[in-house]
């Protein structure tokens, strides 16, 4: 039995799995608000006393750079160390591994059904594939092809700084920096991202915010009201806000496609594609994406597609686990 997890700064979704035939089996899950438990750890030891099922393995892709299996995340007051989770469960075998390591594997295993196009590219597209996902934060990953296979491994892109290319974003960057100080990608191309622009324009005199619209967004998350209000047509300054941030959010899916040469292809997941995918199924993103001067054409010849499959990087640990293990044949 393998016991795996998709651990975010919103929600943490666990589960069991068992490997049949060379495929993962999901038994059962559950999901947890992360910021209702004070740490992994905690809602690990939950989850397993719940069901009492005989675990071998465990593997947890988490938000944030794990360096020796050892991760303090970004987005959570957390530390987590996979010695201390193996102490818990009493097992030997546990992995802890970039989320977007675990979204990597587990969009390799998906089929043509788990994904919307956005841009078809090249008939036959083969190389390097590049994983972004915009979720509570932004993240990046990949996948180098060999020429046989592929192999997943993550990086920290969304920390990156963000790459302004007009004047409007010019001016974004020098409100990012002078509330945060390093303006990474991330505070712009997220759910907390889509606020930040929000909160831009309309400090900067660029929209209006309607009494309505900040009841609601002082009632519920604010970045979904937003979204929602754009997506819906009921307030300019949401329209000027989640236009915005698919423009960068496309502009630096360009980036990585072009820092990995991903030419097999450039997969969007987390949470918010799937909730916008009219949107991202306009222009502006595939727009943002391919406007890179002189290498246009090759950002037109790359397929872009978004993961609908929720549960992409939970099945990712599991089959890490499962990899790690020789349960499966690499």
């Amino acid at each position: 039995m393998i016991l795996a997890g998709d651990v975010g700064g919103t929600s943490t979704r666990l589960a069991f799995f068992t490997v049949e035939g060379g495929r993962m089996n999901l038994v059962l899950e559950k999901v947890y608000p992360s910021r209702r438990h004070k740490s992994l750890d905690e809602i690990v030891v939950e989850f397993v006393s719940h069901h009492r099922l005989a675990i071998e393995y465990a593997c947890f892709g988490i938000a944030g750079p794990v360096r020796h299996g050892r991760v303090e995340t970004p987005n959570l007051v957390w530390v987590v160390d996979q010695g201390n989770i193996a102490s818990e469960l009493r097992i030997e075998n546990v992995w802890l591994i970039n989320d977007l390591l675990a979204n990597t594997y587990g969009m390799l295993s998906l089929d043509d059904k788990d994904f919307a196009v956005l841009n078809a590219g090249a008939p036959n597209a083969v190389g390097n594939v590049a994983v972004i996902s915009a979720g509570t934060g932004l993240g990046e990953a990949g996948a180098y092809w060999d020429g046989k296979r592929y192999h997943p491994f993550a990086c920290e892109g969304g920390h990156g700084s963000f790459s302004p290319r007009n004047e409007l974003e010019i001016d974004l960057l020098r409100y990012l920096i002078r509330k945060f100080g390093h303006a990474s990608s991330e505070r712009v191309v997220s759910g907390p991202g889509l606020r930040n622009i929000f909160d831009f324009l309309l400090e900067t005199g660029r929209g209006e915010a309607p009494d309505w619209l900040i009841a609601e967004m002082e009632q519920r998350d604010s970045s979904a009201v937003i979204a929602q209000a754009a997506l819906d047509g009921k307030s300019e300054l949401c329209v000027k806000s989640l236009e915005l941030c698919v423009s960068c959010f496309g502009a630096e899916a360009g980036n990585l496609a072009l820092t990995l040469l991903a030419t097999g292809g450039v997969f969007i997941g987390g949470g918010i594609a799937p909730k916008i995918i009219q949107k991202l199924k306009e222009h502006t993103f595939i727009d943002a994406f391919v406007q890179k001067g002189r290498l246009r054409p090759l950002l037109e010849s790359i397929p872009v597609r978004v993961i609908l499959n929720d549960k992409a990087a939970l099945f990712g640990a599991a089959r890490y686990a499962a990899l790690e293990a020789s349960l499966v044949p690499s």
